[in-house]
């Protein structure tokens, strides 16, 4: 049974959104009836995504979103194609290790980089973004379950996902006399190409196998099961909801128990 989470003919803005998780999100917001504006700086696969999704209600840009420059030019064109934007999800990010162990020539630039991607992109767009959200529109972060815990050898990714929660919080305060509410989603372990890169980057500094990397990551969850990227857009379309109008500066944490907070 689909869940009808009132989204209909609402705009969406949706960043990242060619990467495994934007792409159900995309797909998600599209089948509730919403209008989509999706970012990616990835132009090939973000054409590939827009001719997948094969619809009128969608429309793309290519977007560096570490450029101010790039970003004004986004929110002009959202401005003069859809006026007020009820949803943005500032779904993009990067993820790689940065062990301290193995640190070399560019190691800081790398580290600062991956918290420049993560962080002050959001903080960029959503700034540009900002006068054309109306009293009622939902800000969405993607963080991580690593933005609640933390993991050997991730340091960078790890910092920018806890930044990602604390952005949230003090956004939520800031906003909310506006009437704009500001979530974010920490998920767990979701089988993407990303995560799998991860797990196989941890494998190789224990030592370990993926498999068994896996089984352990595993045993940690109640449930013990990888999430998809479809079930984690769920999540994201009931914050974007009427359902949701309570909830702001919270940091919901799919994770199939692995974190209970």
């Amino acid at each position: 049974m689909t869940v009808n989470y009132g989204l209909q003919g609402k705009t969406v803005l949706i960043t990242g959104a060619a990467g495994g998780i934007g792409r159900a999100l995309s797909r998600g917001f599209l089948a509730q009836g919403a209008r989509l504006m999706l970012l990616d700086r990835a132009a090939g696969p973000l054409d590939a995504l827009v001719d997948e999704l094969h619809s009128a209600q969608v429309h793309s840009a290519v977007c560096d979103l570490g450029s101010d420059a790039a970003v004004a030019a986004v929110a002009a064109q959202v401005k003069e194609r859809f006026g007020p934007l009820d949803v943005l999800v500032n779904n993009a990010g990067t993820e790689y290790p940065t062990p301290l162990a193995d640190a070399g020539p560019g190691f800081m630039v790398s580290w600062a980089g991956l918290l420049d991607n993560n962080v002050s992109s959001m903080v960029r767009l959503t700034q540009a973004l900002l006068p054309l959200l109306p009293r009622g529109a939902s800000v969405i972060n993607q963080s991580s379950i690593w933005g609640r815990t933390g993991v050997a050898g991730f340091s960078a990714y790890s910092a920018s996902k806890h930044a990602v929660v604390g952005l949230t919080r003090s956004l939520a305060l800031e906003l909310g006399p506006r009437g704009i509410r500001v979530n974010a989603v920490c998920p767990g372990w979701v089988r993407t190409e990303a995560a799998m890169r991860s797990l196989a980057a941890m494998a190789l500094e224990q030592g370990k196998s993926e498999a068994e990397v896996e089984r352990e990551i595993l045993s940690r969850q109640a449930v013990p099961q990888m999430l998809t990227p479809d079930q984690l857009a769920g999540v994201f379309l009931f914050l974007a909801s009427e359902g949701a109008a309570p909830l702001t500066g919270q940091c919901l944490s799919p994770s199939h128990g692995e974190v209970m907070l």
